[in-house]
């Protein structure tokens, strides 16, 4: 696996040493000190290599770990480089007969950070590539490790199994930290959203009869239902998910023709319409408004399309209101003409031009007798409820034009 990220800073840990007993080729003390340095063990000792040291085969196989075999100690025998440890394990695939404990790698690393962390000195004997170490060797140890795999094929190269090490120490050391994780792209899709853009759906699927035999569709919708509950979306894979069912639906070619816009591009598109509404009442300013609207109406955005399904749903509202529907040279999100009662959604971040415009756009509506009610996009997907009950006490505070 590759692809360290130069800008991170590794771990700075206090661990055990890693003493190679006579090792022979100098690319496995490198492929070891590349090992270690992937779990942040950076104390390696060696024990007569066969091949001298510094060797450059250990340079070029160590891949970057060059400040472990900068720091490299050597020692003549094994006893010398165990001199100053309390506590040692050595590591072998054979049993050698002797009365002290075994344990697997996990158990040692346990051990290992206890013991480090209450100031004592641990140490890791790892044997020659083709023989291992030796009874004399191994008796030297307090604790015989072992790994557990296939016992006909139990041998591991060297730097295996100080990576095998190496890890469980690391996974203790860190509890077990992961580098990264999946990036937080987009918020939590909420339950309006969902039901929304199941509704879309569920109303194409109707179209071209695919909820069928009818004593089957409440199982079928069920689970539909269940695929998109179970993957937890979020709000741009709603929009990615409509965007889809529309542009399957009604053989959309590209985004000028209809999709879901997100609260940034309704803003854009917001001020184009703020800049064009500057052109008076011409005959070409009132077909680009109109035009602009129809643009407007075949690409809601999250809240529009919520705040939509709900006015057209609910008792108190179904029939009312209208959806971006020019009124002279402005259009509203939604008007209701019936009530002489528009409402504006408010999106995150709008710019100037766009919050004079709907100023501009409220005194000349107020000029008319109609009353502007300002929501706040993030409100509407937050909680719609609430959003709604407002909405509810503005219509009774005014009741219909001429009751």
């Amino acid at each position: 696996m590759s692809g360290t990220d130069k800008t991170k800073t590794g771990h700075d840990l206090r661990g055990p040493v890693v003493i190679l007993v006579e090792p022979q080729l100098g690319e496995n003390i490198g492929m070891a000190a590349r090992a270690m340095g992937n779990f942040a063990l950076s104390r390696l000792r060696l024990v007569n290599p066969r091949d001298g040291w510094p060797n450059v085969a250990a340079q070029r196989a160590a891949a970057g770990a060059d400040h472990i075999l900068d720091g490299v100690e050597l020692f003549v025998t094994v006893e010398q480089a165990v001199a100053d440890l309390d506590l040692l394990y050595a590591t072998t695939a054979r049993a050698h007969d002797q009365a002290k404990p075994v344990v697997g790698p996990e158990a040692a690393a346990r051990e290992i950070v206890t013991h480090v962390a209450d100031g004592g000195g641990a140490g890791i004997l790892f044997g020659r590539e083709r023989a291992g170490l030796t009874n004399e060797e191994v008796a030297l140890a307090n604790r015989i490790v072992t790994f557990p795999v296939n016992p006909g094929f139990a041998s591991l190269n060297l730097a295996q199994a100080v990576l095998l090490m190496g890890y469980e120490w690391f996974k203790f050391s860190t509890l077990g930290e992961l580098p990264f994780a999946m990036p937080e792209r987009s918020e939590r899709a909420s339950q309006h959203q969902v039901q929304a853009f199941f509704d879309n759906l569920v109303a194409e699927l109707d179209k071209v009869e695919f909820l069928r035999p009818r004593e089957k569709r409440d199982t079928m919708l069920v689970n539909l239902r269940n695929i998109f509950t179970r993957m937890e979306p979020t709000k741009q894979d709603m929009h990615t998910l409509h965007g889809v069912i529309m542009a399957i639906a009604e053989g959309r070619k590209g985004p000028a023709k209809g999709g879901v816009l997100d609260g940034e591009q309704a803003t854009r598109l917001r001020a184009l319409l703020a800049e064009q509404g500057h052109g008076g009442t011409s005959a070409d300013a009132s077909s680009t408004v109109r035009g602009l609207a129809r643009l407007l109406r075949r690409n809601p955005t999250d809240a529009e399309r919520i705040l939509w399904q709900a006015l057209t749903k609910d008792r108190r509202f179904a029939g009312l209101f209208k959806r971006q529907t020019p009124v002279g040279r402005h259009i509203p999100d939604f008007v209701s003409f019936i009530h002489r009662l528009a409402i504006e959604l408010v999106n995150p971040d709008e710019s100037a031009t766009i919050a004079a415009d709907r100023g501009r756009r409220r005194e000349w509506l107020e000029e008319r007798d109609y009353r502007v009610f300002n929501l706040r996009a993030a409100d509407v997907e937050r909680d719609l409820a609430a959003e709604l009950e407002r909405l509810q006490m503005v219509l009774d505070a005014h009741p219909q034009d001429g009751a």
